[in-house]
């Protein structure tokens, strides 16, 4: 049988490296003739599944496994289907947690479910990080998207802290910042979805951020302009991520069922911020136990 060896039981086939190259390219091939073709779909919000799992993903794995060699709890507390809003800390300069967060969610879910984050509106403003954001799954971090997923029985991804906790200096490493006016909660409120806290160690050693450049972000219209160990210094090799050890631990749902009367209560909404905010903040306390050097294997 062509490509394919029999163990001497007769039972158990093994597939040669040349069929694993075989398998990629008629993917490969595959993938070209349905983009050349025009024949795949993306949703409303520009998502093209075909495209993340066949060139996205594979790209981020060997990050994802062998680089950030990443350890992931809890997956458990994800549903099976139906929606979820996803909030975790955000850290390392690279919003690198973001990405890594999406190849967990999928990986690791025995149902692999796609993860739709939300950005910034920087993020929407640059040419090329704005299409690939959109045909990942992102989309802008506002409460009508947010909405409008959520009622669709997605998973939603966001990160309250935004750039002051991506661009904090790493003396203020899993300090976690304000979580803003607490949008992501009236969203979670309105469409009765419950909140899962995710708490991510690792992206802080991937980036260090010793410096900010302030004159050259304003000059950039970027929010900062970092310096890291290896940026600016040795340049595009700079951005090449150090080889931290990461953990991800997905918290117990935190349930709003019932609450849409409170999406519109300050308070109300303060409160159940903080909560998760706290929530994060004390997980993120034990994983750097769990992890005491960043370096490990």
């Amino acid at each position: 049988m062509t490509g394919v060896e029999f163990e001497a039981s007769g039972t158990e086939p093994t597939t040669s490296e040349g069929d694993v190259w075989d398998r990629r390219m008629a993917g490969l091939l595959s993938l070209l003739r349905h983009r050349l073709t025009g024949d795949y779909e993306v949703d409303e919000f520009g998502f093209d599944r075909q495209l993340t799992e066949s060139v996205f993903l594979p790209v981020l794995r060997p990050l994802y496994r062998s680089w950030f060699r990443i350890e992931t709890y809890g997956i458990k507390h994800l549903p099976e289907d139906g929606p979820a809003l996803i909030v975790a800390n955000h850290s390392g300069t690279v919003a690198m947690d973001a990405v890594m967060l999406a190849v967990a969610v999928h990986d690791e879910h025995p149902a692999q479910r796609f993860l739709r984050l939300l950005g910034a509106d920087f993020v929407f403003r640059m040419p090329g990080l704005s299409e690939v954001a959109r045909k990942s799954g992102g989309t802008l971090a506002c409460n009508p998207d947010a909405e409008r997923l959520l009622r669709a029985g997605e998973l939603v991804g966001v990160f309250p802290e935004g750039f002051k906790g991506v661009g904090k200096p790493f003396a203020e490493r899993y300090k976690l910042q304000r979580f803003g006016r607490g949008g992501f909660v009236s969203a979670a409120l309105r469409t009765g979805t419950p909140i899962i806290p995710v708490s991510i160690v690792g992206a802080e050693e991937a980036y260090p951020m010793i410096g900010n450049i302030r004159p050259l972000a304003r000059l950039l219209g970027t929010p900062y302009f970092p310096v890291t160990p290896l940026f600016p210094w040795l340049g595009p090799l700079g951005v090449v991520p150090l080889p931290s050890k990461w953990l991800i631990e997905f918290g117990e749902p935190i349930s709003t069922e019932g609450m849409v009367d409170s999406a519109d209560d300050p308070m109300a909404v303060f409160n159940l911020a903080d909560q998760v905010r706290e929530t994060i903040q004390q997980t993120l306390h034990r994983l750097l136990e769990r992890r005491p050097d960043p370096w490990s294997a």
